[in-house]
């Protein structure tokens, strides 16, 4: 797949390469480009650690004093001053998890740490696993009411809200403008497997990226992928897992289900115009499956690749602009 529109507008001997790089969300941030000598790269550097260093301070679950824990935090009905950046994010969620239908839902929070993929533990709790799939529940989208003219926000019901599903998405996209505040209009930012290219390489060259075989504990190249002003995502069951009775349990939960996937699906990768709806995509598709999700992504007009289990191999499924790839 490849998305390209930048015409080069500088010779590439003009152009030097820098490449940047910094911890955030657990992980690991990364920024390549190319600019024009003389630019100032320690400038770019502090800029591109604010911004991620801000979405991690704004929506981390992990920082007991993030905003995103002050809402959780809160009591029921009881309006919450939030920063207008994760106001936003929350209006996407919400809008995603519509337009999917409720697969991509950020109110699991509770499953996502019953599981032992939170900040409250490592392990599952068994029994509150079992508590959990017994509960009713609701969806974000019928829990929370957001006010973005007085940047506010309020539970309507008891929720425990997780945004590991677009956060990192996000933080790429703040990466991406943080660089073309600079002045740069070449470069491949990313945030662990979450990545956005704008412009070409100097040679006039799209970018490259890997996309991971995806094998548990082993890291091998399934195929590259070009970019040029698009961002790509990927959701998987293969780097984030728990065990249990000798089964293997993903890091995603269904939300209708309460529990863990349970799909053939192996991983999906998602290609838009920003990293927050790749994000966000690729996690709804993989929660979908097999067989709803590239419907879905048909009818959203979406690029998706979609990688399912068979037998000791592996099948792709290749949706592009809303078309299905024979």
């Amino acid at each position: 797949m490849k998305m390209s529109t930048e015409t080069p507008q500088l010779k590439p001997a003009a152009l030097q390469r820098h490449s940047l790089s910094g911890a955030t969300m657990g992980t690991r941030y990364s920024a390549i480009f190319y600019a024009p000598a003389g630019l100032d790269e320690t400038q770019v550097a502090q800029r591109l650690f604010s911004a991620v260093n801000s979405v991690d301070q704004q929506m981390s679950n992990w920082q007991a004093d993030s905003a995103l824990n002050r809402l959780n935090a809160a009591p029921v009905q009881a309006w919450v001053t939030l920063p207008r950046t994760l106001i936003s994010v929350l209006q996407t969620a919400l809008r995603i998890g519509q337009q999917s239908k409720g697969a991509f839902d950020i109110a699991v929070g509770d499953l996502v740490n019953a599981w032992g993929f939170g900040a409250a533990q490592s392990q599952p709790n068994l029994q509150q696993i079992k508590q959990l799939q017994n509960q009713a529940r609701q969806p974000a989208t019928a829990l929370l009411e957001i006010d973005p003219i007085n940047l506010r926000v309020r539970k309507l019901a008891a929720a425990s809200l997780d945004l590991c599903g677009i956060a990192k998405g996000f933080g790429v996209d703040e990466l991406a403008r943080a660089l073309d505040g600079c002045g740069v209009s070449r470069y491949l930012v990313g945030i662990d497997g979450e990545m956005r290219a704008r412009g070409c390489k100097a040679d006039g060259q799209p970018w490259t990226v890997a996309v991971e075989k995806p094998l548990r504990g082993i890291r091998e190249v399934m195929g590259v992928m070009e970019l040029s002003d698009v961002a790509i995502a990927t959701s998987g069951d293969y780097r984030h897992w728990v065990e249990v009775a000798d089964q293997h349990y993903s890091h995603s939960m269904h939300p209708t289900l309460a529990a863990p996937l349970c799909n053939q699906l192996t991983a999906v990768t998602v290609l838009a115009s920003s990293c927050i709806l790749a994000d966000a995509w690729a996690t709804a598709l993989m929660v979908l499956g097999e067989t709803a999700g590239p419907q879905l992504a048909q009818e959203l007009g979406l690029h998706a690749l979609f990688v399912l289990r068979d037998g000791d191999g592996f099948r792709e499924i290749l949706v592009v602009d809303g078309q299905l790839q024979a």
